[in-house]
């Protein structure tokens, strides 16, 4: 049996409202968390992300109002992340409404708490998000991946994409799963707000090395590169924000869409 694709809108929040970017800078007011995440689920999205974009920057925790407005205001599933740094954060986060967590920088800085989460919650429960960004230097023991711009190795960014940290993305990934996560959440920073499409080679390169689900992040732009996500990207959802905020693509088009092009879509 075929598993449905997911729709997933995503809400980055900074200090209570939703915001837009472009490759992680100059954000842009989008609106109210709580009210976009009602529109979502009653859209029929299939889960909805919420991450506090600014609050591992600011090394303070998330503020845990709007997280519980928001899963007050849906019925679908909710992952949350964004200044999570222990097992405590965790299961705040999870006792304000939240399904699942998402760790980022605090997982690469400390691994070991990708099992410590997975322990205690269920790996099912933790998804790894992995910013990554192109790099074209070539260097010893970095997994390069064909391009249409030549071989290129990706690297990860910590820190709402402030800080490179040399780590190869892939061998992240599969060092995270080793460890316990059960879900990886992999945005392209190169792509993020440029609505040029996902990066596929990103995607596809994760994708068919490691054993747990992919959500692809960065570059939505139109029906069509959610298509191409999970069909050459491999994806088993997507994740996206400018169609869906701006209501250019609302999520009932963007699953018809799909549903006629012969992807497998949850009503």
């Amino acid at each position: 049996m075929t598993l449905a694709k997911r729709i997933v809108p995503c809400l980055d929040v900074d200090h209570g409202k939703v915001v837009k970017c472009i490759n992680f800078l100059n954000p842009k007011q989008a609106g109210d968390p709580v009210e976009m995440a009602q529109r979502y689920s009653d859209d029929g999205a299939d889960e909805l992300v919420f991450l506090d974009i600014t609050a591992s920057h600011e090394k303070r925790d998330i503020m845990r109002k709007y997280v519980e407005g928001v899963a007050k205001a849906i019925n679908i599933p909710f992952t949350v992340g964004g200044g999570i740094r222990n097992v405590l954060d965790a299961r705040l986060v999870l006792c304000s409404g939240a399904d699942k967590v998402s760790v980022n920088t605090a997982a690469v800085e400390k691994p070991k708490l990708i099992t410590e989460l997975a322990d205690v919650f269920g790996r099912q429960c933790v998804v790894t998000a992995i910013d990554a960004k192109r790099n074209r230097t070539p260097r010893d023991g970095k997994i390069m991946v064909d391009t249409a711009e030549g071989k290129v190795w990706f690297e990860v960014v910590t820190y709402g994409g402030r800080k490179p940290t040399g780590f190869d993305a892939i061998a992240w990934a599969l060092e995270a799963e080793r460890l316990g996560a059960g879900e990886f959440l992999v945005t392209s920073m190169d792509r993020d707000g440029t609505k040029d499409g996902y990066d596929i080679e990103l995607t596809r390169a994760i994708s068919e090395r490691v054993n747990v689900p992919v959500i692809a992040s960065g570059g939505a732009g139109i029906p069509k590169h959610l298509l191409d996500v999970f069909t050459e990207g491999k994806a088993d959802a997507a994740l996206a924000a400018s169609i869906f905020h701006y209501n250019q693509y609302p999520v009932p088009v963007v699953k018809d869409y799909l549903r006629k092009m012969g992807v497998t879509i949850r009503p």
